[in-house]
């Protein structure tokens, strides 16, 4: 499976505008782009697919790939390339299920028993975190740093995003613990130039 290595992850806090974000990476990252759609919980299912409509039809001229999270149906809705489900989401299995035999489905993990079971039960992928201290998601456990990240991709053999307080500077340490790609939001949302913000991601991860 080829997968971007480089996730957007949208920030749809008061204020924020993951369009222009997306805007602004997509002509930098191109192909290793991938978009998760994350969505403020309080938000609806028709915010959610609007949102959604618009990043797919943004990736699309650059080969860049959506992926939503949590909201498996609004995925299928828009056509997206596949989905990310988190621990309190629906079970891997059962993602893979709704989703199809042939779409991307990325999964939560932090340790190795649980990577190794959800990449069993279907997950193509894993996001690994939090690496660092994040502020962008309330209630996250203790960060793994890049030790944490190298135990869980020593154990499966699927791609490795790690996430969580992620900037182009930890990038190396990251990539170098095994991490295949990383997961930001911040990285981009709260940048003063977000192209600029993703050139260095890019550099990072391509070293």
């Amino acid at each position: 499976m080829s997968l971007g290595r480089l996730h957007l992850i949208t920030d749809t806090r008061p204020g924020r505008d993951p369009l222009a974000v997306l805007r602004a990476a997509l002509p930098v990252a191109g192909a290793e782009l991938v978009v998760q759609v994350r969505v403020e919980d309080d938000a609806t299912d028709r915010e959610a697919y609007e949102l959604a409509c618009r990043v797919t039809e943004a990736c699309r001229p650059y080969g860049a790939r959506c992926l939503v999270n949590d909201r498996l149906h609004v995925a299928l809705a828009v056509d997206a390339a596949g989905g990310h489900v988190g621990a309190d989401d629906l079970p891997v299995a059962a993602a893979r299920r709704v989703l199809g035999p042939d779409a991307v489905l990325g999964a939560t993990a932090r340790e190795p028993v649980r990577a190794r079971a959800v990449v069993d039960a279907g997950a193509t992928y894993l996001g690994v975190g939090p690496c660092h201290v994040t502020t962008t998601k309330v209630g996250l456990p203790d960060p793994i740093g890049p030790d944490g990240v190298r135990a869980v991709a020593e154990a499966v053999s699927v791609p490795v995003i790690a996430i969580g307080g992620v900037t182009a500077a930890g990038v190396p340490a990251l990539r170098a613990a095994g991490a295949y790609g990383v997961a930001v939001v911040g990285a981009l949302s709260l940048a003063a130039d977000p192209g600029q913000a993703t050139a260095e991601l890019m550099r990072a991860l391509t070293r």
